[in-house]
């Protein structure tokens, strides 16, 4: 195989879906300082968008929670200027609890009819339930909670595909088995600093369902570097993590290759992975990615 042959398009899962193997991660477009160290602004965030649509890797990745539908606006408007999701294009948002409020069938259900609005989309091809470690498995599966009422508004057509999106590996693990859904995403727990997703994605891929992987650069540490960047999953790193990022990029400086793209060719070589989800907040980070991507990786 040769590097470029990982942008491919691939199959999601036993969807009938074809997709980029990256997705462009729309969270900091959300413009959220405390989470990321750095805003947005509109102007950058819409021209992102249109980049991204004007690329191979036209796939968008955003959730109701970012910037509580201010990811989700930002994307709305460059989909009202393209007359919709464009041919061949792939949209996808994630439905989670409401800031400070509830997170049942009801909340799920108004955050959904929210999503549509602000994408202004009347259906959406892939929704996950997001984050539902914040209520656990037992009142997210529970009759007419989240999960019932997405698979709801799947059966009435309004969603195509139903996946999980959320963090501890367990959780996430109790989900898949359930084979009640098409997809799942890990965050920030398969990369060159954190393997413990290791027995998810085999998991789904056993299952045959899709499995997407973000955050590859760890939130960033893994991308602008430990001494640039000294954060891991959005919080300050740890003195482990961060002496362990320095050995990775020393090797990779001894081959002549980008710390970044080694992070991000980790993820998009596995055969486990179907999508990986990488950030992004500049127009000028599709051309970046792409790159890195296509880099030549020497086998030492």
């Amino acid at each position: 195989m040769t590097t470029t042959d990982y942008l491919a398009r691939r199959p999601f899962g036993a969807t009938g879906i074809d997709v980029p193997p990256i997705a462009v991660g729309c969270a900091p477009l959300g413009n959220m300082p405390d989470t990321f160290g750095y805003g947005v602004a509109e102007a950058d965030a819409l021209a992102t968008v249109r980049a991204a649509l004007d690329s191979p890797i036209d796939y968008l990745d955003t959730a109701a929670s970012y910037g509580d539908g201010e990811s989700e606006r930002r994307v709305g408007i460059v989909l009202r200027e393209r007359g919709g999701v464009p041919a061949g294009a792939v949209l996808q948002s994630k439905i989670g609890r409401e800031p400070g409020g509830p997170y049942d069938g009801d909340s799920t259900k108004r955050r959904l009819e929210r999503s549509l609005e602000l994408l202004g989309v009347d259906r959406l091809e892939i929704v996950f339930l997001h984050d539902p470690e914040a209520i656990g498995f037992e009142a997210a599966m529970a009759p007419g909670g989240p999960v019932e009422t997405l698979e709801r508004y799947r059966d009435e057509g309004v969603i195509g595909h139903l996946g999980v999106a959320g963090g501890p590996i367990d959780l996430m693990t109790r989900f898949v088995e359930t084979d009640r859904f098409a997809a799942v995403i890990t965050h920030n727990r398969y990369t060159l600093l954190n393997r413990i997703a290791d027995p998810l994605l085999t998991l789904g891929h056993e299952k045959g369902i899709a499995v997407l992987n973000a955050a590859p650069y760890g939130s960033g540490i893994l991308a602008k570097g430990p001494a640039a960047y000294p954060r891991y999953a959005y919080q300050d790193a740890e003195g482990e993590v961060v002496s362990r990022a320095r050995e990775i990029a020393a090797i990779c400086d001894r081959h002549g290759v980008p710390l970044a793209a080694a992070s991000l060719q980790f993820s998009l070589r596995d055969p486990r992975i179907t999508v990986t989800i990488v950030g992004m907040s500049k127009p000028q980070r599709i051309e970046e990615t792409l790159a890195l991507a296509r880099h030549p990786i020497p086998d030492a």
